[in-house]
């Protein structure tokens, strides 16, 4: 005779959430990584006049790329939270709102690489810049901030 056991739905999205959460903490350092390494990559080639390259269309989209994996993983995490019964608390809807607004700046360099405008190294150098402040901003409001 087989038995049912009664699924505890609770523990399950809990154990899921808490994998995406580390994954989503993970994912923060690849990044800020990928922000630094494009940040040195336009201001050289900013200071240096450099013409538009391959690479220059390659790390931004690298980059949106990264943040859109993140704001998705960030919106899974909510939900299933939500789901679980937990609450959103003032600090996390002040870090979706900034991480929102990273993704969107994280963007525009994308679509200026399309174009051969003479800034396209100032213009993107200064909102990966003003991007990777954002994540910085948007991280240290969280309760565990940069530790966890």
């Amino acid at each position: 005779m087989l038995k049912y056991e009664l699924v505890n739905y609770k523990e399950i999205f809990m154990d899921i959430t808490t994998i995406l959460l580390y994954a989503h903490s993970g994912l923060r350092w690849l990044i800020v990584l990928a922000a630094f390494l494009s940040i040195l990559f336009f201001g050289y080639g900013w200071l240096a006049k450099k013409k538009n390259a391959k690479i220059a269309r390659i790390l931004p989209a690298a980059y949106s790329g990264l943040v859109d994996t993140q704001v998705l993983l960030g919106i899974i995490v909510i939900i299933l939270s939500l789901a679980s019964g937990l609450s959103l608390a003032r600090y996390k809807l002040e870090h979706i709102s900034v991480m929102i607004l990273v993704a969107v700046i994280g963007h525009l360099p994308a679509r200026w690489s399309k174009s051969k405008k003479a800034n396209l190294y100032r213009n993107t150098f200064l909102a990966l810049l003003f991007s990777l402040v954002l994540v910085y901003l948007g991280v240290s409001v969280l309760p565990s901030g940069w530790r966890g």
